[in-house]
């Protein structure tokens, strides 16, 4: 039996998957009994949360730990990177602050990071039977591997056995994962143990002969084809997961009366835009469409606008009026049409923002739009509040170095921020997973915009949705691949429960290996995916 305190989940890319099977394997595991934890050494990614210790890691572990049925900590996300600009990184480290890494040190400039990654591993070997760590972008990055300490260099440390996962769906799928084995040298090649192919549909015999191929030329074996699976989404890593949301073809078709009874969300798609995952639960509502845009038209016509969070406040509001979105948002509001501000978007929103923190610009002129003046002092702000809106309680969490201070009075107060007319602000992050505030409050949204929608009484909630995912995706694990495998290549090895192989052939018909991208609903909700998901930095 080996004694490998953990496995790593490698890709052939970004988005190849690997978050969401780690989800799924920490549940499949959890349910087994096995007391498992999730690991990132390091994220590339401006979505991230608050844990219970009160440091900041990126969503993707927050998820993958309620997977495992464990309370997120900043070991589970040592290191967190989170762009700026194209060039340069904030850098957090065990949940705090610690400066910034310039594009040129990404390669050289990292080995106080990898010292604090692997000391967080060791930390989680200790008090876990199994740690399931996600690797980054893909191990075949040679031009990074001297430094590298998230994907083969973690492996290489710890002795990790090293599964690698590809996107069927992206096309050319066997000469990716060939190429990942190839590329490697014979040290990190030993490593690799097993292959699994991700958003498979059709016949599986179609593909066999080709997985015989690979493993006939690697001598890697496949332990798994895992389907496509709709109605599963994943707290997303990368911003450019944003890029998977559309417009829903839910409403479209529909006749006046019935569009009427839909209420349309659009969300403004900022350079910088950071924990877009915020929007997750306005789209898990019934009859809401939200979509992720830079069309002034879509702005115009939608029922709300969000200005979502970002992480250079400053230049994201330059590049809004630049683009011409700021006069839609300017008008919605004096025309009394619904704009929210998240985070930066309500940052965006005050009459005057100070930073000489985040991008140096000093004073910027806002939108005027909300009655605050915001200044940006060099302690950032990371913590868990709660309070309440017209009787319903609302837990959040906070991520800023802005602070808020008001202007003036007069203006209702919402959540931590503030309502003038149909606009509407607060610095709280994951407010709208809480089920009777987002109902209530989008209620009234409904109203003001003249939308005939009402909340579905018999909805499931965010969080029971969230629940239901993990346990699909747990499902899909047990089904789909050979489970008892993988866990012969560590010290969670346990005795194989059934001699019955994973059934590889999935559900869903007419697989080709390069496909347009399927639309999810839920309950007449709709968002567009790339299911089974998973971003990641390079």
């Amino acid at each position: 039996m080996s004694s490998a305190s953990g496995i790593l989940v490698a890709g052939t890319s970004s988005d190849a998957g690997k978050s969401v099977i780690v989800a799924g394997l920490c549940r499949a595991l959890a349910r087994r009994g096995v007391r498992v934890a999730p690991f990132k050494a390091q994220n590339m990614s401006n979505n991230s949360m608050v844990c219970a210790d009160g440091g900041e890691i990126g969503r993707a572990q927050y998820l993958q730990a309620r997977g495992a049925r464990v309370e997120a900590t900043t070991a589970m996300n040592p290191v967190l990177l989170k762009p700026g600009t194209d060039r340069r990184a904030f850098v957090v480290v065990r949940g705090r602050p610690a400066g910034v890494l310039e594009a040129g040190q990404y390669a050289t400039g990292r080995a106080h990071l990898a010292e604090a990654a692997f000391a967080a591993y060791r930390e989680l070997e200790g008090a876990y039977e199994l740690v399931v760590c996600e690797g980054a972008g893909s191990p075949a990055e040679i031009n990074l591997r001297s430094g590298d300490y998230v994907n083969m260099g973690l492996a290489r440390q710890f002795g990790l056995p090293v599964v690698v996962v590809g996107d069927i769906d992206r096309g050319g799928i066997l000469a990716a994962l060939y190429g990942t084995w190839a590329l490697l040298d014979d040290d990190d090649r030993a490593l690799l143990k097993a292959f699994v192919i991700n958003k498979f549909r059709g016949d599986v015999a179609v593909l066999e002969p080709g997985l015989a191929e690979i493993t006939a030329r690697t001598g890697v074996p496949f332990v798994g084809v895992i389907p496509w699976l709709l109605d599963v989404w994943l707290d997303s890593e990368d911003t450019l997961e944003v890029g998977h949301w559309r417009a829903s073809s839910a409403s479209s078709g529909l006749t006046s009366e019935a569009a009427r009874d839909r209420l349309t969300v659009a969300v403004v798609r900022l350079p910088r835009i950071s924990n877009a995952t915020d929007v997750d639960a306005l789209a898990s509502e019934p009859g809401v469409d939200v979509i992720v845009t830079v069309d002034p038209g879509i702005m115009e016509s939608a029922d709300l606008v969000v200005v979502p969070g970002s992480r250079s406040t400053a230049s994201d509001l330059a590049w809004l009026r630049e683009r011409g979105l700021a006069d839609v948002v300017t008008r919605r509001a004096a025309s009394g049409r619904p704009v929210l501000g998240i985070c930066g978007g309500y940052q965006m929103l005050a009459h005057d923002i100070c930073d000489d923190v985040e991008t140096g610009l000093g004073v910027v002129e806002g939108l005027g739009l909300l009655p605050t003046r915001v200044v940006f002092g060099a302690d950032k702000v990371l913590s868990r509040p709660s309070g309440t809106w017209r009787g319903h309680p609302v837990t959040a969490y906070e991520i800023h170095h802005g602070i808020a201070t008001a202007k003036e009075t007069g203006a209702a107060a919402f959540l931590d921020g503030w309502q003038v007319g149909a606009v509407w602000g607060t610095m709280w992050h994951g407010a709208f997973e809480n089920d009777d505030f987002r109902r209530a409050w989008l209620l009234e949204v409904a109203g003001t915009a003249g939308s005939g929608w009402r909340p579905a009484t018999d909805a499931p909630g965010f969080g029971e949705r969230r629940e239901r995912m993990l346990d699909i995706l747990a499902d899909a694990v047990e089904q789909h691949v050979d489970l008892d495998a993988l866990l012969a290549l560590t010290r969670a090895a346990t005795p194989t429960p059934a001699t019955t192989p994973p059934d590889l052939t999935p559900t869903t018909p007419q697989h080709t290996e390069k496909s347009t991208t399927p639309r999810a609903t839920t309950g007449g909700s709709s968002l567009v995916l790339g299911v089974l998901r998973g971003g990641e930095g390079p």
